[in-house]
């Protein structure tokens, strides 16, 4: 089992004649989110940014409010995948036995293990957040992210969630094969740099789906951007939490979905 984020693998070529050859491919892992001995969830995701990835899915899954409620967290390897070992303060402990469940998700999942349809759509919190930011910069924002990309450089196999804050430009890139896992490690890489999502946008090189939109609204991040379009469920859902969707965003333009206050139409005065 794979402890690094990609690794070497033969392959055979094929371009009007078949050579051999090897690339770089993704390294998808089980990864189990461990409170106090028990374990709460396994997520196939990429062993990378793991501690980043411990915060950030027991805050946007509800298992604990603050980072602070986590008091000793450690990653350990174990024969067939990864470990995340945390100790919770007392409260959240109490809280978490009253609905401790075992739940196993494929990459591609992001509300694996939930146990009714209402716990699935269950309603996000309400975003505030007073961001404005200009159509040009997100499309700017973009083009910029997909050169940091270097995880899916190497492989061509992982989403990446990133960061943008207006007049800094991105400032965190979480990488995963899978695309909420990404917004998961991004989620904790901001919340341990003390950074506030209401502050900046979170670009998306996925669609967006319903379990994006519920761990932006947690989040407390008013724009979410991405490459590819939105579902309708998930449009229903920025909508109630009040977050803006932008989609389909090309150097030539992108599709504003809901809440399009928050995008200013106009190009930079310098333009």
């Amino acid at each position: 089992m794979s402890q690094k984020p990609s690794l070497e693998w033969k392959s055979m070529t094929w371009r009007g004649a078949p050579k051999p050859g090897s690339r770089k491919v993704a390294a998808e892992v089980p990864v189990a989110f461990v409170y106090d001995g028990g374990t709460e969830a396994v997520m196939m995701a990429t062993p990378a940014d793991l501690e980043d990835f411990a915060f950030g899915f027991s805050l946007n899954d509800g298992i604990v409010s603050s980072a602070d409620d986590i008091g000793a967290l450690e990653v350990v390897a174990v024969e067939r995948g990864i470990e995340l070992r945390m100790r919770l303060k007392r409260h959240e402990r109490d809280a978490l036995v009253g609905r401790r469940r075992r739940r196993a998700g494929p990459a591609g999942c992001g509300l694996c293990g939930v146990e009714s349809i209402a716990e699935a759509l269950a309603k996000p919190p309400p975003v505030n957040a007073n961001l404005s930011v200009r159509a040009d910069e997100i499309v700017s924002a973009v083009d910029t992210l997909f050169p940091l990309q270097k995880l899916n450089a190497e492989t061509r196999a992982a989403h990446a969630a990133a960061f943008y804050v207006p007049g800094e430009g991105i400032v965190a890139v979480r990488e995963d094969v899978g695309r909420h896992n990404a917004l998961d490690k991004l989620a904790g890489a901001l919340v341990r740099a003390g950074r506030k999502a209401s502050e900046g946008a979170i670009l998306m090189t996925s669609r967006v789906s319903v379990e994006l939109v519920q761990k932006a609204a947690h989040m407390g991040s008013c724009v979410l951007a991405a490459v590819s379009a939105p579902t309708a469920l998930a449009l229903e859902e920025a909508k109630a939490a009040g977050i803006t969707i932008a989609g389909i965003v090309r150097q030539d333009g992108f599709e504003i979905f809901t809440h399009p206050e928050r995008i200013r139409l106009e190009a930079a005065a310098d333009a």
